[in-house]
C-alpha cells in the first residue's frame, strides 16, 4: 500500500517494512534478532529454523526494493550476543547498502559492535520534517516514524468471531511500525475518528475503517 505524508511517499509492506521512494531508504522496526536463539536456550520450544526466518524477511523486502539505505527503528538485537550476531554479521557482509540503527531499549550491545560493521547509530534522527525514533515521540512540526509497541488491531465478526492482525498504526503526526522480527508479540491498538490503522494479511496490507 502507497500512502502519502508531508507529500513523501511511502510504500507499507507485509513484512512490516516501510519504503520512502523519494529518499530510496527502507525503515524497518524491532526485528529483534537473537531472540529465537535466546527462547531456545532457555528452554522455550521454537525450532530451530526460526532463526533464519528474520533473514528470510530482510531478503525478500531487499529484492522488492532498490533501497539505499536500510534504517533500523530500534530493538535490532533482542538482548546479549549468541549466535545469530555471526549470521547477522555475514549479513551485513553480503549487502552494499548504508545501514543505519536508531536505539531502542533493547540494543543493550557495545556501539563498538555496530561501528565495526560500520553501522551508524542514533539516539534519533531528523530527515527533513520527519523525526526517526524507537519509542512513540512527540516533537512540534515532525512527523513521527517508531515502533517499541509492536502494534496489532482486533476485527470482530458474526458469531463472536474475532480476527487478530498486525499493523501500521497511524496517528495524526505519527506512524508506529509493527514489529518485523518472528516471535515479538503485539499490543492491539483502538483507533479514534483521527487515527487509521493499516492491517498486515497474508495478501498485502489494508486499511481498516474504523466506523
Amino acid at each position: 500500500m502507497r500512502i502519502l505524508i508531508n507529500n513523501q511517499k511511502f510504500i507499507l509492506h507485509q513484512s512490516g517494512a516501510v519504503f520512502w521512494e523519494e529518499k530510496k531508504m527502507l525503515l524497518i522496526s524491532d526485528v529483534h534478532l537473537g531472540k529465537v536463539t535466546h527462547f531456545r536456550k532457555h528452554g522455550i520450544g521454537i525450532p530451530k529454523e526460526a532463526i533464519f526466518e528474520n533473514f528470510n524477511r530482510l531478503k525478500t523486502v531487499l529484492e522488492i526494493f532498490g533501497s539505499e539505505t536500510i534504517i533500523f527503528l530500534g530493538d535490532l538485537f533482542h538482548s546479549k550476543i549468541n549466535t545469530e550476531w555471526n549470521f547477522f554479521t555475514d549479513w551485513i557482509k553480503e549487502h552494499s547498502q548504508k545501514i543505519i540503527l536508531v536505539e531502542g531499549n533493547h540494543d543493550i550491545i557495545s556501539k563498538s559492535n555496530y561501528e565495526d560493521l560500520n553501522i551508524e547509530i542514533y539516539s534519533e534522527l531528523i530527515i527533513d520534517d520527519f523525526l526517526l525514533t524507537h519509542h512513540p515521540t512527540e516533537k512540534e512540526e515532525f512527523f513521527n516514524f517508531c515502533g517499541h509497541i509492536h502494534p496489532a488491531i482486533q476485527l470482530k465478526g458474526l458469531g463472536r468471531q474475532f480476527l487478530s492482525l498486525p499493523c501500521f498504526f497511524r496517528k495524526p503526526n505519527q506512524l508506529i511500525f509493527p514489529a518485523f522480527g518472528e516471535f515479538t508479540g503485539n499490543s492491539y491498538m483502538t483507533p479514534t475518528e483521527n487515527d487509521k490503522a493499516y492491517a498486515i494479511t497474508r495478501e498485502g496490507v489494508i486499511e481498516i475503517s474504523i466506523n
